[in-house]
Order: C-alpha cells, then sequence, then structure tokens
C-alpha cells in the first residue's frame, strides 16, 4: 500500500478491454513528508477520487484483476481508500 495524489486521469479511445467502463487515473507516489517519490503510476479509481485528493494505493495485481473481471489484464494497481486526515500530528496539515 502506497501514499499518492492524483494528478489527472487517463482517456483512451483504444485499450486492453479490461479498462472498459473503469476510472484510471494518474498517481504520484508520496513519501511520509508529503513530497514526490518516484515515477507517477496508472491505478483503477472505483471511489471516484477527486483531481490533487490523497490516496492509498494497493498495487496487489491479482486483486486489481478480480476487480475488473478479467484474469489477463495488465492493471496492477487501484485505490484502495482516499485519505481524508493523516492524523493529528500529521505532516500533511
Amino acid at each position: 500500500m502506497n501514499l499518492a495524489r492524483i494528478d489527472g486521469t487517463i482517456i483512451a479511445p483504444a485499450c486492453h478491454p479490461s479498462m472498459r467502463g473503469t476510472r484510471t487515473v494518474i498517481c504520484q507516489p508520496l513519501d511520509e513528508n508529503g513530497n514526490d517519490i518516484g515515477n507517477p503510476v496508472l491505478a483503477i479509481d472505483t471511489l471516484g477520487a477527486g483531481l490533487h485528493q490523497r490516496v492509498l494505493i494497493s498495487t496487489d495485481g491479482s486483486r486489481t484483476r478480480e476487480i475488473v473481471r478479467d484474469k489477463h489484464s495488465p492493471l496492477r494497481n487501484h485505490i484502495l481508500g482516499v485519505v481524508d486526515d493523516a492524523g493529528v500530528n500529521s505532516k500533511f496539515q
């Protein structure tokens, strides 16, 4: 599970069949201080997270393939939750 920020949405007229009907978003991984780390990743979003919201991303590809009901899907990441508050002593405040 990784903390990330939603930086955009992917719209693709041609895609793998398992991606049809799903919202795919660009997620920028964040460190514990809220700074960008690594390269952006794609994730499916069944929760409706908004632009620039912080989210938790699961990298469990088998669970992501279960969500889209296609065991041959190339999808690996999905949004597990939207972060509303990181806590009283959070560096995200």
